[in-house]
């Protein structure tokens, strides 16, 4: 049995990085990271144009008809490449109207998502609260009033989904009345985060919405992060070793001091056997529904944590320019920083993860 990638998964993530590196270099990226916004709308419109925006979503509507492991393979290449895209909070959006929607919700709002025409984005945590869907707090009706926190691309969205209490979803377009966004100033600036405030703010609530429904978009979110962690920290591994073998010191590369060797060769070991552990929990999600919440779970709070230490580990690698801003490790940190707490730290998934296998 293969359980390897097929030729057009790997296609597919070829295009993406190709994309990406054509159209979002480093340079290009530095400048998203350092500017005020942050957001390149060309940028995200060329990889909708690819079908990356409604790759997980059915033909009716304008999508790709894949897979949630196909979704996670772009977000893999998301993520080795920082990629200043709201791939993630889009994807989960069309995701709850997709399930949560009735007939009519769906052919009226997943076009426009699918084509990439319309940015959208969850809502989820709120504070003092959390992520999950049974902390949802905000009550389901005609309007609806709250504060949702890290909404990821909240300045740039034109349609907010909205986490309501009993798993249930609603949706606002931006003008609705009464919704006011506040940037909120994180670690993590190839994706904006903010505040957004619902005072009396008229929605439309997804009829079909449930926990169950909830579940799935929660659990997909969680592959998405583990794979744009997987992603993020391979290429860490990448650098750090190329960085070895050109930067000289005493006369020779960093890359023949037995510590280094050995610290360069333990990044490698902390990351690339999970490789197949965000695979099987994408493949879980559409083909083994049982396991799914559970292989979510441990995906995200294991990759998630060894993202963290393999940026803590390349920015030791990198010696005194991986602390500064000038250096290019700075990214990913922070981008791994974002990965271990979006939707729930690791410890939080954990907890989860041997409550469902009856610990």
């Amino acid at each position: 049995m293969d359980f390897d990638l097929s030729d057009e998964q790997r296609m597919l993530q070829e295009t993406v990085a190709g994309f990406i590196e054509n159209e979002c270099p480093l340079p290009r990226l530095r400048e998203l990271f350092d500017d005020e916004v942050g957001f390149d709308p060309v940028f995200w419109k060329g990889l909708a144009e690819l079908g990356v925006a409604g790759i997980h979503l059915p033909g009716e509507y304008g999508g790709s008809e894949m897979e949630i492991l196909d979704l996670a393979v772009v977000a893999e290449t998301l993520g080795a490449h920082a990629a200043p895209a709201p791939l993630l909070s889009h994807a989960l959006a069309s995701l709850a109207i997709l399930e949560a929607g009735n007939d009519e919700q769906k052919r009226r709002l997943l076009p426009g998502l699918a084509s990439g025409e319309t940015l959208a984005t969850v809502a989820l945590a709120e504070e003092g609260r959390g992520w999950q869907p049974e902390q949802w707090s905000i009550a389901p009706g005609g309007t609806i009033s709250g504060t949702k926190e890290m909404v990821e691309f909240g300045e740039h969205a034109d349609l907010f989904v909205i986490g309501l209490e009993g798993g249930r979803f609603a949706v606002a377009p931006r003008n609705a009345e009464g919704i006011e966004v506040q940037r909120i100033e994180a670690a993590d600036r190839t994706r904006r985060v903010t505040r957004v405030g619902f005072a009396d703010t008229p929605v439309e609530v997804l009829e079909a919405g449930n926990d169950a429904v909830a579940a799935r978009v929660r659990d997909v979110g969680l592959v998405l992060l583990a794979a744009d962690a997987f992603g993020g920290a391979t290429k860490l591994v990448e650098i750090s070793v190329e960085y070895a073998k050109n930067r000289e010191q005493f006369g020779v590369t960093i890359g023949h001091f037995q510590a280094l060797k050995h610290q360069l060769a333990n990044m490698a070991v902390e990351i690339e056997p999970s490789r197949a552990l965000y695979w099987y929990a994408a493949h879980a999600i559409d083909h083994i529904p049982d396991q799914a919440s559970r292989t979510a779970a441990i995906a995200k709070s294991h990759i998630t944590e060894r993202f963290q230490q393999v940026a803590r580990d390349a920015t030791e690698a990198f010696g005194g320019i991986g602390y500064t801003w000038e250096g290019d490790t700075q990214i990913l940190f922070k981008r791994a920083m974002f990965d271990r707490v979006f939707l729930g730290t690791p410890w939080v998934h954990q907890e989860r993860a041997a409550e469902m296998a009856g610990w």
